[in-house]
């Protein structure tokens, strides 16, 4: 049966010349897992909303949305908040209680539920979510995947039918992204709950997706199972849906010499299947060079000294006894788990905060105590949320702003050269906020480098970025840094330092456990690590970290 059918569906928000969705006609099914993916901008996230009839956006809407049968607009509000549950993006846009149990109960408290049916609810879900301990806790002492298992057990509570989620894992490490992950394959499969899900983070998706949708440009440009989307992209050689096919799933399909669309390996454990079966091209273990670090060959640029950090004097150190050096020039990387004091140390890094003891230094200079020009030509600083750099209503007038605070020159040949090495001239005279998320970063990052700062510190800068995108902001990244800039990143996504740091650091409850490139640090690792590296560890082909270090050891297949 049909869970929700939708029939020519078009829809345009108001003053946009293009429609964000066009004439779509898809058909979901009761009980199923879908995935929907696509580029930024493509209609995923407005497709969502107008499934929940009480978030649907403003604009004009045209085609037909049918739940159970019946036209969503003909169902009355209290059957479509109960039957259809939503978890946004960042879980700090749902939580609006201050203390964990009212948030748990505010949705069943405003329906009316008894009390008796609220305690039996929630003794259920609670422990079957193991956050008995954090009943009475505060929202804002919760770590990021503790607020989204929050913002989904607040949600379940109402037994919905249908639970819609829009990329809720974009911030959260690793082992809290496959923890969701896993909690919501288990609501699919021993509850039935339809799950429709909207993400970028697709490695571990496709192996639980039962249905596939891929959008571009309003419309559904492939659909169907996992091996079916993935063959059928092949087949077109579609470069520009390419990445997003899982890494152990593209491993196959070019390095096969019949490619069968059954074979198609969407698990780690499908992979090393097929690879036992594969003749042994690659070298061994034994005959690979030796890793070579590259910390401590020069004078660091960045020295962090024993730095310790508490927000106020009642609360745990965020930072204990740090210590770090990164050398000019190097792409460094810092990963570890929510709450592990990654940003934190970012901010005392660039002298946003005073830790209580120890300092960071930059050229023998105390961070803290750089001030106006000498700081700007040091520093730059892009965080998690773009928007939160601009003032001004134009992408000009803010350049223009900091050529002014950084007492330049107004260099109109300067600003056209930067916005040229982004890409982003045909954005210049819009509003920062007009912009897409990728034009946002793009833009800020144009306005930091306008006065050849020596570091660029980043803050998340992949999450929210469809495959593309993050393709593009890397041949971005790697220019820069060839160009010279050193470059200090915080990030969750673990293929993305593998691919392009050069030195990575693992955080763990407010301390540095270690250093080292990539393979020394990733390699090996349960969750800290790639599904390249868990598929070709322990097998007769070498072990690698990457796809395209695993594609350079294999010749090309003639497929068949």
């Amino acid at each position: 049966m049909d869970i929700f059918k939708i029939d020519d569906l078009s829809f345009r928000y108001p003053d946009a010349e293009e429609e964000a969705l066009s004439h779509l006609a898809i058909q979901l099914k009761e009980g199923e897992f879908t995935v929907v993916c696509g580029p930024s901008g493509c209609g995923k996230s407005t497709l969502l909303r107008l499934l929940k009839k009480d978030l649907a956006p403003v604009g004009s809407c045209t085609g037909e949305i049918s739940y159970a049968g019946k036209p969503i607009m003909d169902w009355d509000d209290r059957t479509m908040i109960e039957d259809i549950g939503f978890v946004f993006q960042d879980p700090e846009n749902q939580i609006i209680m201050d203390d964990v149990m009212q948030e748990i109960v505010f949705g069943m408290e405003n329906l009316g539920y008894s009390n008796m049916e609220m305690r039996k609810r929630v003794a259920e879900l609670v422990h079957f979510f193991g956050m008995e301990e954090l009943l009475h806790a505060k929202p804002s002492e919760l770590s990021g995947g503790q607020k989204q298992l929050l913002n989904l057990l607040s949600v379940l509570l109402l037994k919905p039918k249908v639970l819609l989620l829009d990329e809720p894992t974009s911030q959260l490490d690793p082992v809290a992204a496959k923890d969701l992950i896993v909690m919501l394959d288990r609501l699919n499969k021993e509850m039935g709950i339809t799950i429709i899900l909207v993400e970028h983070r697709l490695e571990e998706l496709f192996a639980i997706a039962e249905h596939v949708i891929m959008m571009d440009k309003g419309k559904v440009v492939y659909e169907g199972t996992s091996r079916e989307v993935i063959y059928d992209i092949f087949q077109k050689n579609d470069q520009a849906f390419m990445q997003y096919v899982p890494s152990i799933s593209q491993l196959y399909i070019q390095r096969t010499d019949t490619l069968e669309k059954s074979a198609i390996p969407l698990t780690v454990k499908e992979c090393k299947q097929w690879l036992a079966a594969q003749p042994n091209h690659a070298s061994t273990e034994a005959n690979q060079a030796p890793i070579e670090s590259t910390s401590n060959k020069e004078k660091p640029i960045l020295s962090v000294q024993n730095v310790y950090f508490q927000y106020t004097k009642t609360t745990p150190f965020v930072l204990k006894n740090i210590s770090l050096q990164v050398t000019k020039g190097e792409f460094f990387t810092i990963i570890g788990g929510n709450g592990s004091g990654k940003s934190t140390l970012l901010k005392a890094c660039i002298g946003n905060l005073k830790p209580q003891r120890g300092r960071a230094y930059m050229g023998g200079k105390d961070t803290y105590k750089l001030k106006g020009k000498e700081l700007y030509h040091k520093i730059a600083y892009l965080p998690q949320n773009p928007r939160t750099y601009f003032i001004q209503d134009t992408v000009e007038k803010e350049m223009q702003e900091v050529l002014k605070r950084q007492q330049l020159p107004d260099d109109t040949a300067r600003m056209t050269e930067v916005l040229d090495i982004f890409g982003i001239q045909h954005i210049r005279n819009r509003h920062p906020y007009d912009c897409s998320g990728g034009e946002m970063q793009k833009a800020a990052l144009a306005c930091m480098l306008l006065g050849n700062p020596e570091i660029l510190f980043i803050d998340e800068p992949t999450k929210g970025l469809d495959p593309m995108s993050k393709q593009n902001f890397a041949q971005i990244l790697h220019q820069l840094h060839e160009a010279g800039l050193t470059i200090i990143m915080v990030t969750h996504d673990i293929e993305f330092a593998a691919k392009h740091a050069e030195r990575c650091a693992m955080m763990f409850d407010g301390t540095i456990t270690t250093e080292g490139t990539p393979d020394e640090l990733l390699k090996g690792n349960y969750f800290y690590t790639t599904s390249i590296n868990r598929a070709t560890r322990a097998s007769h082909v070498r072990e690698s970290l990457t796809l395209e270090e695993a594609l350079s050891e294999w010749p090309n297949p003639v497929h068949i």
